[in-house]
């Protein structure tokens, strides 16, 4: 079956432009230059599924003119993946039952806990979204689809990318383990952590993620989370011809 992703969001955790940088990227006029904080959207067989809830999922829903959403998948809890999630809201109300939302164990229990509100308040007065969590620690069906999670390590902390079909998406981490890249082989489409060229202690490098993408020789490999080192044309224009630099807005289709 043919799938649609959508990047929601391709730029790292503070955004670009980021708020009070003089830089040239950040006062481009190139609109790939513009890049909100990370998330794809996934379309298929009439389902919506969202990776990750950025605080610019607001903005990103109305941009892209979602109405749906039936599932998310959440890759881990810092504050650029998860902060979006009150804006479920309006998507939950027009729906039979809650918004599923898939995490690992742990990420699951820190949402919970962050977002107490939502999950264990009885507000009388309704207003709240309709979420329900779900932790996995293995692949799942959804939709009649295997989702896969890929453990993959952001500076000292493991957290989830995933598989789904003949695509994968990897964003924040600093490591793949050795584990991990068996279960990502035979891939049409692939995303990866590419935040800049000097090196950092949580996030892979353009260098590194190129290393990674030869390796699994994925057939069309794109960079997210990138910061604002990175000019959209200039870099694209250094890269392989399979890699890309990702930008806000791109669809691209694969099977799923």
């Amino acid at each position: 079956m043919k799938a649609t992703l959508t990047v929601l969001g391709s730029g790292t955790s503070m955004g670009v432009p980021t708020i009070g940088c003089s830089c040239v990227v950040c006062h481009s006029s190139d609109p790939h230059d513009r890049r909100t904080r990370p998330s794809v959207l996934l379309q298929f067989g009439g389902k919506v599924v969202l990776i990750d809830t950025t605080p610019d999922f607001r903005e990103q829903a109305i941009r892209e003119h979602i109405t749906q959403v039936d599932a998310v998948l959440y890759t881990h809890t810092h504050a650029d993946h998860i902060l979006g999630i009150d804006d479920l809201r309006p998507l939950s109300y027009h729906r039979d039952g809650k918004i599923p939302l898939y995490a690992r164990p742990d990420a699951a229990e820190f949402i919970r806990n962050m977002f107490r509100y939502i999950f264990d308040a009885d507000y009388k007065f309704g207003g709240l979204a309709r979420l329900e969590l779900k932790p996995v620690d293995g692949p799942f069906d959804l939709f009649g689809h295997n989702f896969e999670p890929i453990p993959v390590i952001h500076g000292e902390t493991e957290i989830f990318g995933y598989r789904f079909g003949s695509a994968a998406y990897l964003t924040d981490f600093s490591e793949i383990p050795e584990p991990s890249f068996a279960r990502l082989q035979n891939l049409d489409v692939l995303f990866l952590d590419g935040l800049r060229h000097k090196p950092h202690p949580t996030h892979s490098t353009v260098e590194n993620s190129i290393r990674i993408a030869d390796r699994l020789g994925a057939k069309r490999v794109f960079f997210t989370h990138i910061c604002h080192d990175l000019p959209h044309e200039a870099t694209n224009a250094s890269l392989p011809p399979h890699v890309r630099l990702s930008y806000d807005g791109m669809k691209l289709e694969f099977e799923i």
